[in-house]
């Protein structure tokens, strides 16, 4: 747990560091908060990766045209560690020495909570790929997300598990340590016993992030009667909990969240996980269009099919750009210049992502669809069904 002050702290050193200033005149240069070490560096990676295919892309071109003038993109990456304080710093430094014009990320929500008091105390927008958390954007007009929130991703998985399996009872296994599992787990769990009254979750299991037994949570899952299993988890720990769970016996339905879409997890989990469920914001097979595009793009480079992470960063970056671009012009100064990109992203409208349409009239929370996601037999991630607000 980090201790209530340290980012208040933190906050203020940025407001004192941060003060009006000139930047380059011919680059705008763009930071990204990204777990590149730490619990989940494959969620860096991916964001790396789709960012170093787009800026490419972009210079190539001539550069972003900004009213009359072009300009060469700079991304600065900083390794987040996966931890909320790195996070921090990771957002000050970009703020206040770097001067980037806004941020991509962090993506987890233990990260972007904290990042983006800061980003907002020093009004710089930032726009969080990946994080469902409502605390992320909650009173923070400087705070943006990509993707939607778990107070519709609970209920769309804990919906699923009622129509598709005709579970009456469930059971939930969870981080109580981190703030991404324990608000969806509490969301899913207020929205299954909505349908199926109080009581109908008959087991709320938690335990503490670096854990590697679950058996006694398992064991009293598997005696609790639940005709489902749901395990928010990030990707690193779900192959430990589906196989001990499997060992133990469990031959129901395991459904899972956003965090398990990393390309890692059937690296980690194997058949362990074929048949699982999971809701994420976009499906891989069967793609068409623009998406396709992308995951072609990536695959070629990088030799494999990107996952949810890279697809929010890819719509996060084109996001930042089109904000950038709608100011009509740069001034200069870096201060009123945040302040225009923050005015322009607040505009957006049926911005046509490669991860679904997006508006943000509800504050820095785009009205998106959710995907349900089924692990196949060859171990893919197949499209099974959009959930839509």
């Amino acid at each position: 747990m980090r201790r209530p002050i340290f980012v208040a702290e933190l906050v203020l050193v940025a407001a004192l560091m941060v003060m009006p200033t000139a930047w380059s005149a011919d680059t705008i240069k763009i930071g990204f908060n990204i777990p590149m070490t730490g619990d989940i560096p494959k969620v860096g990676e991916s964001s790396k990766y789709a960012a170093q295919i787009r800026i490419a892309e972009i210079n190539e071109a001539g550069g972003l045209k900004v009213g009359g003038k072009t300009y060469r993109l700079e991304f600065i990456y900083e390794d987040n560690e996966s931890k909320a304080e790195s996070a921090v710093a990771a957002a000050l430094k970009l703020i206040a020495q770097d001067e980037v014009i806004g941020i991509i990320g962090p993506q987890a929500s233990k990260q972007a909570i904290p990042a983006g008091e800061v980003c907002n105390a020093n009004k710089t927008p930032m726009i969080s790929p990946w994080s469902t958390n409502p605390q992320t954007t909650e009173n923070r007009p400087y705070v943006f997300r990509a993707c939607f929130l778990d107070a519709f991703q609970g209920p769309v998985v804990a919906k699923f598990a009622a129509a598709e399996f005709n579970a009456k009872k469930a059971a939930v296994l969870y981080d109580i340590s981190s703030d991404y599992p324990k608000g969806l787990a509490e969301f899913f769990k207020e929205a299954f016993e909505k349908i199926n009254g109080p009581g109908s979750v008959v087991a709320f299991e938690t335990f503490t992030h670096g854990d590697k037994d679950f058996s006694a949570q398992l064991t009293k899952i598997s005696k609790s009667d639940a005709d489902i299993l749901f395990t928010p988890q990030y990707y690193d720990e779900v192959p430990l909990i589906v196989r001990q769970a499997r060992e133990l016996g469990w031959n129901k339905p395991i459904l899972g969240s956003d965090s398990w879409g990393s390309a890692e997890l059937m690296t980690l989990c194997g058949d362990a996980c074929i048949g699982s469920y999971f809701s994420t914001h976009y499906a891989a097979a069967g793609a068409k269009g623009a998406t396709r595009e992308f995951i072609d793009k990536y695959k070629a480079k990088y030799g494999y099919v990107p996952d949810d992470v890279a697809a929010l960063t890819w719509d996060a970056i084109n996001l930042m750009c089109l904000a950038i671009s709608n100011t009509g012009a740069l001034s200069g100064n870096i201060e009123k210049d945040r302040e225009a990109v923050k005015d322009q992203l607040t505009r957006v409208k049926d911005f046509e992502g490669i991860t679904g349409k997006m508006t943000f009239s509800q504050g820095g929370n785009p009205a998106k669809c959710a995907v349900i996601v089924k692990i196949s037999d060859k171990e893919e991630f197949e499209w099974y069904r959009s959930i839509c607000p």
